[in-house]
């Protein structure tokens, strides 16, 4: 499934927790969920995501962190500026120090418990998380998912394998 996605989204796990970012503004306004951003003319995914690490939180990732974990898409019921993007995947060393809370012009940075940002009860995170998330930390296989809305409920994701 050859995709050309305009933006990315990482998210960097250190230990049992993940850096989340709460959202000043859509989608996902006010709500928790991975760093990312649009990429430039002419930028690389893998290029794009890394420079968007390093504009929002100040963390300079090597490429050697940073692994491709696929694509997430969604139907047009969900109002967003694009139809899709790429899934990213960054381990740090236990020992990383990364002081939060902190504020920036994106939001408020901040470390989570993986079990908090999965439970389904919890609804300050962007919904479809908790249905890759576990998948993106343990499975080196890529994968493809995409997210059926109505409005702004959602109501599946269905996941599928990417062929390299």
């Amino acid at each position: 499934m050859e995709q050309n996605y305009l933006y990315t989204l990482a998210f960097i796990k250190r230990d049992d927790e993940i850096l989340m970012l709460n959202r000043r503004k859509a989608p996902w306004f006010g709500m928790w969920n991975g760093v990312g951003g649009k990429r430039d003319p002419g930028e690389s995914p893998a290029d794009c995501i890394r420079r968007e690490i390093q504009e929002e939180t100040g963390i300079a990732v090597g490429s050697e962190r940073i692994r491709f974990r696929g694509t997430l898409s969604w139907n047009a019921d969900f109002v967003a500026a694009s139809t899709g993007l790429y899934l990213y995947f960054v381990e740090l060393d236990s020992t990383y120090a990364f002081p939060a809370p902190v504020g920036t012009s994106e939001g408020i940075l901040d470390w989570k418990k993986i079990d908090w940002i999965n439970n389904p009860r919890n609804l300050g995170v962007a919904y479809n998380i908790r249905f890759f998330l576990t998948d993106l930390i343990g499975d080196d296989q890529p994968k493809h998912y995409h997210c059926v809305f109505e409005g702004d409920r959602l109501v599946r994701v269905e996941s599928m394998a990417l062929n390299d």
